[in-house]
């Protein structure tokens, strides 16, 4: 993977300063094994050698480099979380971001009592400030989720890092309407890159695959990927532009004209998926889906 993005910079040119990795470019996703065994399988610490590997290759290439990964946390023996990161053209690991949504993977939401007093608040939305723009990532599916980007734009965050394995299809998908509602809502940029295909399963390989992009923050798409291992989604992203952009007074300056107090009680006084669903209780699969299927119960009551 580090020789194509080496390659990659060859073709495009000296000034290609940002790469975007896919979800899963270092493993597959779970297929039946519990929680301890996908941690024992397939999970690494952020002190792992592969991140040595990478902080070395994204000095000598001289980019920053994003990507997701599964990640264990000695304050959460139990559990793993879906994690992404960007690492910037030091070497030094500047941001790891948790998932807060998933389906089948624990997240910070899922012990967040404990989280919180372990990292605090904060930490659950981390935005940091570069040479590049202000970046935070969003990990998969969680693009669907208007909330987490509307926290990360109001840490200051221009460009949205989109890890993900999704279906690639020449209709409109739901993540691809999210991609550009998300980049025209905060006024960001959507830097999106999808897995080519994965091998070794039976699922069919090319049913994540194509579509990377990168989207304006007017929401329209700047570059895109077909199918198969390619460079192709790569463009400037202008960031002077962007904060000309918000600068303006007008109708579509989204971001200045937001109300949040309006919205503040209705999410303190009510509660579908509940935080802490992990304490007390044996972390497993079954757990998810009936935490789900209590939320559904509630909800058509």
């Amino acid at each position: 993977m580090l020789a194509q993005v080496s390659a990659s910079k060859k073709f495009i040119g000296r000034d290609l300063s940002l790469v975007v990795l896919p979800e899963y470019f270092l493993t597959s996703f779970p297929l039946g094994e519990s929680l301890s065994e996908w941690k024992e399988k397939a999970c690494i610490s952020t002190q792992d050698e592969l991140f040595e590997i990478m902080k070395a290759f994204c000095v000598k290439e001289s980019i920053f480099l994003s990507g997701n990964y599964y990640e264990t946390d000695e304050n959460f023996p139990e559990l793993y979380f879906q994690s992404s990161f960007i690492i910037d053209d030091a070497g030094e690991l500047i941001l790891n971001y948790r998932r807060l949504n998933s389906m089948f993977a624990p997240t910070p939401h899922d012990v967040m009592e404990q989280y919180e007093k372990v990292y605090g608040y904060e930490a659950l939305f981390p935005v940091v400030d570069t040479k590049l723009g202000r970046l935070a990532c969003i990990a998969s599916e969680e693009i669907l989720y208007p909330e987490i980007a509307r926290c990360l734009m109001m840490r200051g965050a221009e460009v949205f890092l989109h890890s993900s394995s999704e279906v690639g299809s020449p209709l409109l998908t739901h993540k691809e309407v999210a991609k550009r509602a998300r980049a025209i809502e905060n006024m960001c940029y959507v830097v999106s890159a999808n897995s080519a295909g994965i091998s070794g399963i039976d699922i069919p390989m090319s049913s994540t695959d194509g579509l990377s992009k990168i989207v304006h923050f007017e929401g329209h798409v700047l570059c895109e990927a077909g199918p198969g291992e390619n460079m192709v989604a790569y463009t400037t992203i202008d960031i002077p532009a962007l904060r000309d952009h918000r600068s303006k007074v007008s109708m579509q300056n989204y971001n200045a004209r937001q109300r949040f107090e309006l919205y503040a009680p209705s999410y303190s006084s009510f509660s579908h998926y509940p935080a802490n669903s992990f304490v007390d209780k044996t972390p497993n699969k079954g757990l998810f889906i009936k935490t789900q299927q209590d939320v559904i119960q509630k909800l058509q009551g």
